[in-house]
Order: C-alpha cells, then structure tokens, then sequence
C-alpha cells in the first residue's frame, strides 16, 4: 500500500464444496483450513477464523487492498483443492463449485461473525446450508437469480 493509505475492511467469504460425497471430511478440514489461513496470510490479508463443515466453508479476514476479492478465492480454491487431490483423500477429484458469497462487515460486528462461524457444527445441525445461504443473500440485500446458486 501507498504511504498515507488506511483500511479496515471485514470480508466473510463462502464458498461450498462440488460433491458432497468428496466433502470437507473432519478427519482433515482442520488441516484444509490452515492451509487457507497460510494462503490468506501469503497475500497480507489477516485471517481472523475458518471453520465449515462438510459442503461448505467460512472464511472471515482482514482484507488486503491491494489484492482483488475474486483472485484471493481463486487461489484459495485452486491451493486448497491441489492439497486435498495431493494428499489422496478421496478416490476421486476434489472441486470446489463456482462462484462463492462475500459480506462485508463494521468493526463492531467481529465478534458476532467470529461466533458464529466457530460454531458451523452446532448451527447446521438445525439449519441447513441452503437456508443459511439464503439468508446471507436476503439479509445483505444481494439481487441473485436461483439458478446460480450453489447445487445444495
């Protein structure tokens, strides 16, 4: 960044898994969500918590400026998914689906979204993660059309 440039600027990113059989499985997402957090942290954004389950993952951070949104998730999925197919978890190929959500949030909302993301498993034991998604979209006031959502 330039002398004299100044931010803060709170982005949750979503991004959901292709096949759900070939899932984020809990025997390795810790270790998937380190590997994010090394990517993150390469490109000088500050992540703060990553946590999912199987078809889905959160990622909230401190982002960088200097990086656009849509090449960070691209290399976090391109990373990711060379790790997990590197690694031989699954029998087949490991994808991530096109496309993924981002919010942006106040300073003062941090630990609300920190909360709420440490807490993936216990939330989608009720709710499901179409229906999370959803909400994301309505709440944060995003036009979207239903054919390019994620296949849930």
């Amino acid at each position: 960044m330039k002398p004299g440039s100044y931010t803060k600027i709170y982005i949750q990113i979503v991004m959901a898994v292709k096949y759900k059989e070939r899932g984020l499985s809990k025997e390795f997402r810790d270790e998937v969500f380190r590997i994010m957090g090394g990517i993150l942290n390469e490109k000088g954004h500050k992540p703060i918590i990553i946590n999912g389950v199987n078809d889905h993952v959160h990622l909230f951070l401190g982002m960088n400026p200097k990086y656009a949104l849509s090449d960070t998730v691209k290399e976090i999925k391109r990373r990711a998914s060379i790790f997990i197919n590197e690694k031989g978890y699954y029998q087949g190929k490991f994808y991530w689906q096109h496309g993924y959500g981002a919010f942006s949030y106040s300073q003062s909302h941090i630990q609300r979204v920190y909360d709420y993301i440490a807490n993936q498993e216990q939330h989608h034991a009720k709710n499901s993660f179409k229906k999370e998604y959803i909400q994301y979209l309505k709440s944060f006031e995003v036009d979207y059309d239903e054919q390019f959502l994620f296949k849930f």
